[in-house]
């Protein structure tokens, strides 16, 4: 069937890369392979960065023009041609949803959400707009699929939550995974680096708030290493990321001897799979992070994870069995754990194998097709 989607907080095709980005491609992607096709309906931005009541009424009014414009087009053509549902990925309230709940009810097809979430104490307040529309939209809504289960927790009709864990396509990072010996080499070579120590890696854009947050405390916790003792063991850290708090993330890691880190800026999607298989383990505080998309697809290419047991982590990263998670925010025990995984060879590598058959049997993109088909079915009915 044929599927308008929106993803009002940042295009599928906007330029910069994140974490919503790629999962609003997948999505397509999955709706692609279980038989739909899919159109983008909109690319209007509907996200504030901070509470402006001028430019959300603005951003209102013209969400509920281009909805009037969406329906005069979608009436005009033939009845095969046009939606038989909608999709909008990512509503809050910082990024309310103005069009998707009006073209629907106008053309009597039934609006879905993926990835919504409510919170409360913005009822009332300068971000009281953004909430009553994200209450009203889910309201509309006649399912609600849910990638990360904190925020289904939240939702006011769990009758309509339809949870699917987070997915990938894992395909790539199986295939870099079966290649790591090449991999390793074709890193060391191209970045300067010894095989023999191990490497951790941290793939994360560099912008204020959490992202800049989880960098520093990542760089508390590498500091505290040396002095939990590692028995020789002569790591380094690799990043792969860029952005406008680039100075300050290379400020964090101050405290380390400057050939601990290596600093690879902003890779191509296609570039990380070969990088992940080619690391001994993946390192992120993750704080206030949805689940980690970069931490899904580390696993996928084998590479067991330290992260922060914050948000919806543990929806990703099974503790004790594909990784480790720690408190959020506390930096000794987040070291302590690295240390752990890092004297224990055997013990990654056994996490590794369990990383890549946990993402195989739940988190692949196969298995999210079949899902979300499930979950089209239901809503528009026979």
């Amino acid at each position: 069937m044929r599927v308008a989607f929106y993803a009002p907080l940042k295009p599928p095709d906007h330029p910069v890369p994140s974490g919503d980005r790629r999962m609003a491609r997948l999505l397509i992607q999955a709706l692609g392979l279980a038989g739909h096709e899919v159109e983008i309906a909109a690319r209007l931005r509907s996200w504030n960065a901070r509470p402006d009541p001028a430019r959300q009424a603005r951003l209102e009014r013209i969400g509920q023009a281009m909805a009037e414009r969406l329906l005069r087009r979608y009436r005009a053509r033939p009845a095969a041609a046009r939606p038989r549902a909608w999709l909008t990925y990512h509503l809050y309230y910082k990024a309310p949803d103005w069009i998707g709940p009006h073209v629907a009810a106008g053309l009597g097809i039934p609006y879905l959400l993926a990835e919504a979430s409510l919170a409360g104490k913005r009822a009332n307040g300068p971000w009281a707009r953004g909430h009553r529309a994200t209450v009203a939209a889910l309201e509309r809504a006649a399912a609600v699929i849910s990638l990360n289960p904190v925020d289904a927790e939240c939702l006011p009709d769990p009758d309509r939550v339809r949870p699917i864990k987070p997915f990938l396509d894992a395909a790539p990072f199986r295939a870099a995974a079966a290649q790591r010996r090449e991999a390793r080499a074709a890193t060391a070579a191209a970045h300067g680096l010894d095989p023999a120590r191990p490497w951790l890696l941290a793939v994360a854009m560099m912008r204020p708030g959490d992202k800049l947050a989880s960098y520093r405390l990542l760089g508390d916790a590498l500091a505290r290493l040396d002095g939990l003792g590692l028995d020789g063991l002569d790591w380094q850290l690799l990043v792969a990321g860029d952005g406008p708090a680039r100075a300050e993330v290379e400020a964090a890691f101050d405290a380390l001897a400057p050939d601990r880190v290596r600093f690879l800026g902003e890779m191509a999607p296609h570039d990380l799979p070969a990088l992940a298989a080619a690391c001994d383990l993946m390192v992120w505080p993750a704080l206030n992070e949805a689940y980690g998309m970069a931490l899904l697809e580390a696993q996928a290419a084998g590479l067991p994870v330290v992260a922060g047991h914050g948000g919806g982590v543990a929806a990703v990263v099974r503790d004790g069995e594909t990784g480790r998670l720690t408190a959020p925010g506390d930096a000794r025990a987040f070291a302590e754990a690295v240390r752990g995984l890092l004297e224990a060879p055997g013990t990654r590598r056994a996490m590794a194998e369990a990383a890549v058959a946990a993402v195989a049997a739940e988190h692949d993109l196969s298995a999210a097709a079949g899902r979300l088909d499930a979950v089209l079915r239901r809503a528009t009915g026979p």
